[in-house]
């Protein structure tokens, strides 16, 4: 395929594509980028939800720091349309293996939401993850903005701010220390967290105070943004900033019949999709790029894992094309 102009359409091919990417996140849109780019015909269905949505802007992107989220990926759509490549929003309700071509070259069938299919060689999962938060009245509605879960998202944005950190488990004990870089005032609230006495006394010296009585309520001031945090014995301990250690799982709707293996993180802190080189999986035609497989990668390294992806299924396929041309000057001999 090899258009040079932006296609903006609706319209789904009706013969079998090369790649389908799932997903129209970094990590989708550079995946498919590099595809089209090799004149291979992709389509990414996009759900049009992707998990930077609330952030102001980008960070940590050479080049596009502070670049908003959405006018970010409609650059990158463009980009993937410019070469002959379909972005189409869409839901994806079902992807499953076919019946494999006459040399056993993997094929995928899609289904949307709206009813509307799709037939592919190669699949591309690059669906992202979600963010659990701990369930405390008045916190879900500050999320990506005075709710933050990443220092190198967002440190910058709240530095010098009075910063609190809702403990989840151990991993809450690393996640204060990379705020306290940030500001110097800052509150470990343990939330009936374990917390041991070198804990303690590492926190002392760096002047991070401990709260062990519960939290009972978020509170917000007049302007809407965070005023404090509300405990069981009433007092609101006064914060503007509050950083939580999500619970972070891959966005696995409609994928369940391709029986991708998943990990689950220590102390159910998450669940991804497991990986091998480029994001290659057990299953045949199917690879995993960005969030879905790597819960801390941010933008950059996301659509990196996209592009690598996005080569390593075109290398796949050069492999899988010369072969079918081989088997048929054989035949046809």
């Amino acid at each position: 395929m090899s258009a040079t102009t932006a296609q903006v359409t609706d319209q789904l091919p009706d013969s079998t594509v090369d790649a389908v990417v799932i997903g129209g996140g970094a990590a989708g849109l550079n995946g498919a980028l590099m595809l089209a780019r090799s004149r291979r015909s992709v389509v990414v269905i996009d759900s049009g939800t992707p998990r930077n949505a609330p952030a102001a802007g980008v960070h940590g992107l050479l080049g596009l720091d502070g670049t908003p989220p959405a006018e970010l990926l409609h650059k990158g759509a463009e980009e993937v349309r410019r070469y002959g490549g379909l972005v189409v929003a869409g839901q994806v309700v079902s992807a499953a293996a076919a019946t494999a071509s006459a040399e056993g070259d993997p094929r995928f069938t899609v289904t949307l939401a709206d009813g509307r299919t799709l037939r592919a060689r190669r699949l591309l999962v690059a669906t992202g993850l979600r963010d659990e938060l701990p369930d405390i009245p008045g916190l879900a509605e500050h999320w990506g903005h005075g709710v933050v879960h990443c220092p190198y998202c967002h440190g910058w944005e709240v530095r010098d701010e009075p910063i609190g950190v809702l403990a989840v488990g151990p991993a809450s004990v690393h996640h204060a220390l990379l705020f306290r870089q940030l500001t110097d005032d800052l509150v470990y609230f343990t939330r009936g967290t374990d917390l041991d006495r070198d804990t303690r006394a590492r926190f002392a010296a760096r002047d991070i105070r401990v709260v062990d009585t519960p939290v009972t309520a978020i509170e917000a001031a007049e302007d809407g943004t965070i005023a404090g945090v509300r405990l069981a014995d009433t007092q609101v301990v006064a914060r503007r900033v509050l950083a939580v250690a999500t619970r972070m799982r891959a966005r696995a709707d409609g994928l369940d019949e391709l029986k991708l293996p998943v990990r689950e993180l220590p102390g159910g802190m998450g669940r991804h999709f497991a990986t091998g080189t480029a994001g290659t999986t057990e299953v045949p035609g199917v690879w995993v790029a960005g969030n879905a497989t790597d819960l801390t990668a941010q933008v950059g390294a996301s659509a990196a894992a996209g592009a690598l992806a996005g080569a390593h299924i075109n290398a796949d396929l050069v492999t899988a094309d010369t072969h079918a041309a081989l088997n048929g000057t054989l035949l046809g001999a």
